[in-house]
């Protein structure tokens, strides 16, 4: 089979125009960046409004291998599938960000046959959103350190600064930096950090903001230090948010690009899921309901961090009401579950596979705590065996499981015929949505229900650093926020190597964070890097341009 860039380099694609045509978009509501890749303007968002809301799709998954399992590739054949079933419907996903693209996971536009196009384009600069929300986040930060140099009249305490620089190239000798060195003409020294792009509070408000008022809004909340009197500044104290909201005007506005069947696709945001909340922006979802009968979309790695995310954050702030979880699984992941290491999944292995499986099981009910009809897709892989597949169908019947398989890698829509019905069913029984805590109880009870009813945790700990944390933010009066908890996507615990569905064990709480601006409480558990660093060999090694100017190892 043909490599996934050889597959969308040979693809035949669509005029944007005519992709946008298919939602009724007209020529004029568009912002085109060349033949394939459009903004989708402020006056669609307005004309269509008072449009009824379709169906509101939710695509998820077990815990993954490190190799990741294909969730975007399903959500991006489901759509396609939904065409050739004759349902109207546009997927929604989170932007690519470049530190993956060249590190070890690569890229988020699907794979095979179920791939979001340009490709090429889209895991790499795409339309400039991932650069503006940096250039905003650094200028917010360069306001910071020249009003010290100036004089600092707010006073703030070079020790309390909590803002940090950022960059979408994973850089791991950028964690921890010393600046200002040089002189008294190059500022104050002072110890500073930088973060990946992704993990920004700026990515994470504009995913959550619901039009450029709100936008300037969050910025202006954001908590970027501390004065040497312990008084909280904001980044509206430093007078950034209007700054920044001007480099911002153009990245608010989602993407409009097309899968390899030319299905309409919305792209937009694309916070990480175990550092950030992990799910596209509300922008793009609430225009994609208001576009299609269908909108189906994604939240990143295992249902215990994205999906649990846009659950209680995500479908909280924008007031949506799922109407449907796909719950993708793989032979693959349930092994590794299982206990075989990365390098031996595709080997057929029954004896693991029975022993992973009950990962399977724990988010089946996971998602199922959250009143919405649950199908799991079983997403197939050359490897998998008739054997290994048979238990696996036979698991979900003895759960009471909706369930099908799905091969849309190697046969695009096509594979995912029976997903869409199975999904089209699902949408039409009863859903009672509600987020699994209430935003009256405490951070710590908000913790806690979270590491007990979806991590299955017997209670949690928490170190002086997080306690003195949580008193500050309850300080400022913003424990009635969501939680989001920073977590590896590997175990259901905060430990990589507890695999399966681990019993017998606590969630410890290293550090607490405010992202004010975005709306929720960041809770660090495990060895979460926010700066990723590249690999042995990264996957930049392989990506290179031809003399015809054609980009060649790009997946």
């Amino acid at each position: 089979m043909l490599s996934d860039i050889e597959i969308a380099q040979q693809a035949k694609l669509l005029p944007i125009t005519e992709v946008a045509s298919k939602l009724n978009i007209e020529a004029d509501e568009l912002e085109l960046y060349g033949k394939y890749k459009a903004k989708l303007s402020d006056e669609l968002s307005k004309r269509i409004s008072s449009n009824p809301d379709g169906k509101l799709v939710l695509v998820t998954a077990i815990n993954p291998t490190p190799a990741g399992e294909g969730k975007t590739t399903i959500t991006t054949g489901l759509g396609q599938a939904m065409a050739k079933i004759g349902k109207k419907a546009v997927i929604a996903l989170r932007e690519p960000s470049l530190g993956p693209v060249f590190g070890i996971k690569g890229g988020a536009a699907g794979g095979g046959y179920s791939q979001v196009l340009p490709m090429e384009d889209i895991n790499l600069h795409f339309t400039g959103d991932m650069h503006a929300i940096t250039a905003a986040n650094n200028l917010c930060c360069a306001m910071l350190d020249n009003h010290i140099q100036q004089g600092n009249a707010l006073m703030i305490d070079p020790r309390r600064v909590l803002i940090k620089r950022c960059l979408d190239v994973n850089d791991r000798a950028l964690r921890n930096v010393v600046i200002g060195l040089g002189g008294k003409v190059n500022g104050v020294p002072r110890e500073d950090h930088f973060i990946i792009t992704v993990a920004s509070e700026v990515m994470a408000i504009l995913c959550l903001a619901s039009d450029i008022e709100d936008l300037k809004h969050r910025l202006g909340k954001i908590l970027v230090a501390y004065s040497y009197s312990g008084e909280p500044i904001y980044a509206k104290d430093l007078k950034a948010d209007g700054a920044m909201t001007a480099l911002l005007k153009d990245a608010i506005k989602p993407n409009l690009v097309q899968t390899l069947e030319g299905t309409p696709a919305i792209m937009h945001g694309g916070p990480f899921a175990n550092i950030a909340h992990g799910c596209n922006s509300l922008r793009a979802t609430k225009l994609a309901l208001k576009l299609a009968d269908y909108c189906i979309t994604e939240a990143g790695f295992g249902s215990d961090l994205g999906a649990e995310k846009f659950l209680d954050i995500k479908c909280r702030y924008g007031g949506l009401k799922p109407s449907a979880v796909v719950l993708v699984a793989t032979c693959r992941a349930l092994k590794y579950n299982g206990g075989v290491p990365k390098a031996e999944v595709s080997n057929e292995n029954l004896d693991a596979l029975k022993k992973g499986i009950v990962n399977l099981g724990v988010h089946i009910d996971n998602m199922r705590k959250y009143n919405i009809p649950v199908v799991v897709a079983i997403n197939q892989f050359g490897t998998d065996t008739d054997e290994e597949l048979k238990f696996i169908e036979n698991y979900c019947k003895d759960k009471g499981a909706d369930f099908a398989l799905a091969n849309v890698f190697a046969d695009g829509g096509e594979g995912g015929v029976t997903l869409a019905h199975k999904v089209v069913e699902a949408c039409e029984k009863p859903s009672d949505f509600a987020p699994i805590y209430s935003l009256d109880i405490s951070i710590k009870e908000k913790i806690e229900t979270i590491a007990k009813k979806i991590y299955g945790a017997d209670g949690v700990n928490y170190t002086a650093a997080a306690e003195k944390a949580i008193k500050e933010i309850s300080r400022l009066g913003a424990d009635n926020l969501p939680v989001c908890i920073a977590k590896t996507q590997y175990s259901l615990s905060d430990d990589p190597s507890l695999l399966g569905a681990p019993k017998n064990f606590n969630i410890t709480v290293k550090d607490v964070s405010l992202s004010n601006g975005a709306g929720f409480v960041v809770v660090y558990t495990g060895n979460i890097m926010t700066m990723p660093g590249l690999p042995k060999e990264p996957a930049a090694y392989r990506i290179d341009v031809n003399n015809d100017g054609k980009i060649v190892g790009l997946f």
